[in-house]
């Protein structure tokens, strides 16, 4: 157990790395808690894992997210101090948005900062985060009222690199309707041509009732199950009344209204009130078009859900979060378009897991979105976001057979494993001296965990 991995929010792109780097990194253990109150983690974390990790001389390599306060856990216990110690920056506090400026809580900005000062390698998933923080410390310690600390990103900076954030990628030809099998990068014509049919297979099952098979009920292991196909959704309502797949079935693939989806947290720095806003100008303006709101919900949900959800009921064809992987990735399948209107995003894994799954990508041209997609995915404005929208529900097969001009591989763990596996090597000549002879010494010191 030379690689100790600590997740104090597991849960989201969190969780995700987590058991990335567990299935893949030998010799590594991992200590958790679970995605909950997660300011109450950000601020107890440390004590949590001071008694909960037992103290072991093999211990190499700490990584952290930066949700862990890492100056309080190796004050609390030195021997970790020695290890060498890795902090990976989903998110910074120092430009998290917030309402009202009196809202930010100096103290979550002020723990990122301090953990980065004992790290000794600090990465982020996106040039944005890294250069966001460092460039917000020197104004972000304004607000204090007198004996500033002074060059705070000039000690980090040279600690810093930017390690893409690793997605695994699903094999989702399965879920593609046929136009998008044809868009498909490296997809041969004699390829093609197999695939079509056997959606056209597929499209003829029926259930003993006379309703259409759904992906989910087509086995993976059995040669039809290679192209699992929603083109045609069952028209169905959940038993709260609620909408759910209310597609009509009468359309074909081919004529269907534009399907629109929305992947992303159910919290305010989404800007939930954009995209509602939005699909409702679309409604008002006669367009047509359905769309999928996907997204995980937390405590606190955003009072525009539950008003877009009856104002909008007739439009809607996926409502709430999917725990099913193969079925929220058969959402995005069978989506057109992918809209980000996030006020606070460092990489974005839902989009490029939808890019993935071949849909269209419109995002703000701000945050994240201008270092990964290029600028004809880009809005400006909402009134610029909604312009491209009325133009894709009028004209639905411009997105139907546009081949998005972005490489997810390019963000995936089998081009970016090895850069973690590197970062997570240790090599004693890399340490500073002080930690090297530290490592090498026999045991701990004895430590009182209080269990």
């Amino acid at each position: 157990m030379s690689v100790l991995l600590l997740e104090a929010f597991h849960g989201g792109s969190h969780q995700q790395l987590i058991d990335l780097l567990q299935a893949n990194i030998e010799d590594c253990v991992t200590y958790t808690l679970p995605a909950k109150k997660w300011h109450w983690r950000a601020r107890t974390a440390a004590l949590y894992f001071m008694q909960a990790i037992p103290a072991s001389p093999s211990y190499r390599v700490l990584l952290t997210s930066s949700v862990l306060n890492l100056a309080e856990l190796v004050a609390l216990r030195p021997d970790l101090g020695r290890l060498k110690k890795i902090l990976y920056f989903h998110e910074n506090q120092l430009v998290y948005p917030v309402r009202k400026s009196q809202e930010r809580d100096f103290q979550y900005g002020y723990n990122q900062v301090l953990s980065c000062l004992v790290a000794d390698t600090v990465a982020f998933n996106s040039c944005f985060n890294m250069e966001s923080f460092l460039s917000s410390i020197p104004s972000f310690f304004k607000t204090m009222p007198d004996h500033r600390p002074r060059d705070l990103d000039k000690l980090i900076r040279p600690k810093c690199q930017v390690l893409y954030f690793p997605i695994r990628f699903s094999n989702v030809t399965r879920f593609l309707p046929e136009h998008k099998l044809q868009n498909r990068p490296g997809q041969s014509q004699g390829d093609d041509i197999t695939q079509r049919q056997k959606v056209n297979d597929l499209v003829d099952q029926r259930r003993t009732d006379g309703s259409l098979l759904s992906a989910s009920e087509v086995s993976s292991d059995s040669p039809e199950g290679c192209v699992r196909t929603q083109s045609l959704t069952v028209n169905r309502r959940q038993e709260s009344g609620g909408p759910h797949q209310c597609e009509p079935a009468q359309f074909p693939p081919s004529a269907r209204p534009l399907r629109i989806v929305w992947p992303h947290r159910w919290e305010h720095d989404k800007d939930p009130e954009l995209f509602f806003n939005t699909m409702l100008k679309l409604k008002e303006r006669g367009f047509s078009f359905h769309f999928s709101v996907l997204g995980e919900t937390f405590t606190d949900v955003p009072d525009i859900f539950a008003e877009a959800k009856v104002r909008l009921a007739d439009h809607i064809l996926h409502w709430g979060f999917l725990p099913s992987k193969e079925d929220y990735l058969n959402a995005l399948c069978q989506a057109d378009v992918v809209v980000s209107t996030a006020k606070h995003e460092f990489f974005g894994v839902a989009m490029l897991e939808a890019v993935h799954c071949g849909c269209y990508p419109l995002c703000p041209k701000a945050l994240v979105y201008p270092e990964i997609f290029p600028a004809e995915y880009l809005y400006s404005t909402p009134e610029q976001l909604c312009k491209r929208l009325q133009a894709f529900c009028t004209r639905p097969g411009i997105v139907r057979r546009h081949s998005v001009k972005v490489d997810p591989t390019l963000f995936s763990w089998e081009k970016l494993g090895e850069k973690f596996k590197d970062l997570l090597a240790f090599d004693c000549q890399t340490m500073p001296e002080q930690n090297s002879a530290e490592v090498r010494s026999s045991e701990p010191a004895e430590i009182h965990l209080g269990l």
